[in-house]
């Protein structure tokens, strides 16, 4: 009976980081490059049930078969699916149709480090480079990519190749990744390479003028969410019951 309560409890968890993470993919719906998170659930493994202490066997240890003790998050997993293209206009704005990432320069107290990006709602500083919403610079083959102050026109190829009033400035440093479990959230919708990452050239085109909504489908988060909340009040009923079960045969015991 107590193996039914941490049964339900294992049960809650659960269902409580599933909804953490359909929450954050709700939250970030109008993110531009936003990709999507989710998790998938297992089991513990088998224990075999031993019956101990039993009279009617001569008080010797018997094997009664298998218990599993419930359910654990197996891993968590992102989707790289491609979202919506949306016209801006703006010509600081670009979209990667394909696989690749913007490779942007992320400066903090630890120091300088390269990260990545599907962002590409770019913006010109005073001193002509393009950068980030947060101040970061956007990364060409040369390094930061910087502009003429004074142009009047920029035109960005879909090979990346960037030009001010047709003088060539640079080329996004496009990077894609032949193994994407190696690449993880940093937060402020960037991610970065750990361990074991390999980097790849990026086949992705880059457009001018259009922005990449999220791939997040609103009417499934919303749909999951509520077989979240219903498996979550199934495991909270057997938790109630087991409750009350025990209370009276607590309340037997004490007659």
């Amino acid at each position: 009976m107590v193996k039914g309560l941490y049964t339900a409890y294992s049960g809650l968890t659960v269902q409580q980081k599933r909804l953490d993470v359909v929450s954050n993919n709700l939250a970030n719906a109008t993110t531009t490059g936003y990709k999507k998170e989710g998790l998938t659930t297992q089991s513990f493994k088998d224990v075999y049930g031993i019956k101990v202490k039993d009279e009617t066997v001569g008080y010797i240890n018997q094997n009664i078969g298998t218990l599993n003790l419930g359910a654990k998050i197996g891993e968590s997993f992102r989707s790289w699916d491609q979202g919506s293209f949306q016209n801006t206009g703006n010509t600081f704005d670009f979209a990667l149709s394909g696989s690749g990432l913007f490779s942007i320069s992320f400066t903090n107290k630890a120091g300088e480090t390269t990260l990545y990006t599907r962002d590409g709602s770019f913006q010109m500083n005073r001193e002509g480079y393009l950068v980030t919403k947060d101040g970061d610079f956007v990364l060409g083959e040369n390094g930061p990519i910087q502009l003429p102050t004074d142009f009047e026109k920029l035109t960005v190829e879909e090979s990346g190749e960037i030009y001010a009033d047709g003088q060539y400035v640079d080329r996004f440093a496009l990077v894609d990744f032949e193994n994407y479990d190696y690449v993880e959230a940093y937060g402020e919708n960037l991610y970065r390479a750990v361990d074991g990452a390999t980097q790849t050239d990026a086949t992705a085109t880059v457009n001018q003028g259009y922005l990449e909504a999220s791939n997040i489908n609103v009417v499934t988060e919303m749909v999951d969410m509520i077989s979240i909340a219903r498996d979550f009040e199934s495991n909270q009923k057997i938790m109630n019951t087991i409750d009350e079960m025990l209370g009276k045969m607590v309340s037997i015991s004490e007659i």
